[in-house]
């Protein structure tokens, strides 16, 4: 069975940056779409970026366009979030997630459609 592992969470202070990473035991990630979600307690499971199996640009959540960039990277067989510009509305816990179907854009941005799920990493965010 696959296994996803987060890392790369803390502390950070409001317009400071953070790399989350994502790491797979089983397959390469260009065998999956590949979502980050994130969630506070309390609340739904929240998207955040995505970039589907078959290929092109990832999509993000409108609150993250142009402070969030999620990549591959082939070598180290890793998928990352870099994160800009924090704000204390980013703390959450952020989970990575895979699945091995090919899917539309928009399926894409809910939780229900990824089979395999990470233990999720903390992003907070002082004011």
């Amino acid at each position: 069975q696959e296994r996803l592992v987060e890392s790369g969470g803390g502390l950070v202070q409001t317009g400071n940056s953070l790399r989350l990473s994502c790491s797979a035991s089983e397959s390469p990630f260009s065998a999956y779409t590949v979502g980050w979600f994130r969630q506070v307690p309390g609340s739904e499971r929240e998207f955040v970026a995505a970039v589907k199996r078959n290929g092109g640009s990832p999509i993000y959540a409108d609150s993250v366009k142009g402070r969030f960039t999620m990549r591959r990277d082939k070598v180290e067989n890793t998928v990352t979030l870099q994160m800009s510009n924090l704000k204390p509305d980013d703390t959450a816990v952020y989970y990575c997630a895979a699945s091995t179907k090919y899917w539309i854009t928009s399926a894409t941005t809910s939780p229900a459609n990824y089979e395999f799920w990470g233990q999720g990493t903390q992003v907070t965010v002082s004011s």
